[in-house]
């Protein structure tokens, strides 16, 4: 009598504290879950606010007349495109327009030709252009990586049948044709190529 007296007891004790280091488990996971998702809006933020400031870099140089005017009509409009409110996959599209605007305006040629006029306010913008060029690539690298872990982490068993991750849509990385032209200088002395205007 007297041994399952504490038999009992001693039962729910050992029932209580492995629902509790369970319940202690599971928490640690989601809350690492939860640290994840962070990560993604943060990182989604630093990307968007790159985006937002290559479309600026982008508009100066369009408006600064170095270039011809279809040139930078071409990427006026792109720049304005990139920085109006779209859907997700509408802004891959027009990020991606962007992008191969400004490589087919900013050719080696015609960047050498900029680099050639030795103009301060000229070297200024497209060293701000690739400056927010390089930050793009940077920030679209760091923002899918943090999806991809997500992801991977939302895809394992025990966060899937403990529902760990809530009501939290599943990230999506953003996949957009990111490389950017060539802004340094050149080799001096080649002809000026098209879209660039000549000095004076």
């Amino acid at each position: 009598m007297n041994d399952h007296a504490f038999f009992v007891p001693a039962v729910v004790l050992a029932v209580v504290v492995v629902l509790g280091g369970l319940a202690w488990w599971l928490t640690a996971r989601a809350a690492r879950l939860d640290r994840m998702h962070v990560r993604v809006e943060t990182t989604r933020a630093a990307l968007d606010a790159a985006l937002l400031r290559r479309a600026a870099a982008t508009e100066a140089l369009a408006a600064s007349g170095a270039l011809d005017p279809a040139s930078a009509l071409l990427l006026a409009s792109a720049a304005a495109e990139a920085t109006a409110p779209l859907e997700e996959l509408e802004r891959e599209v027009v990020e991606s327009d962007l992008t191969r605007a400004l490589r087919a305006v900013l050719t080696p040629g015609a960047v050498q030709v900029l680099h050639d006029r030795r103009e301060a306010l000229v070297e200024e913008l497209l060293a701000d252009l690739a400056t927010a060029c390089e930050r793009v690539v940077l920030a679209r690298r760091f923002a899918n990586d943090a999806v991809v872990a997500a992801r991977r982490t939302r895809g394992r068993r025990v966060e899937r049948w403990a529902h760990l991750a809530g009501r939290a849509p599943l990230p999506r990385t953003f996949d957009v044709d990111d490389e950017p032209p060539g802004l340094a200088p050149r080799s001096a002395g080649r002809p000026p190529a098209p879209g660039v205007r000549r000095a004076g």
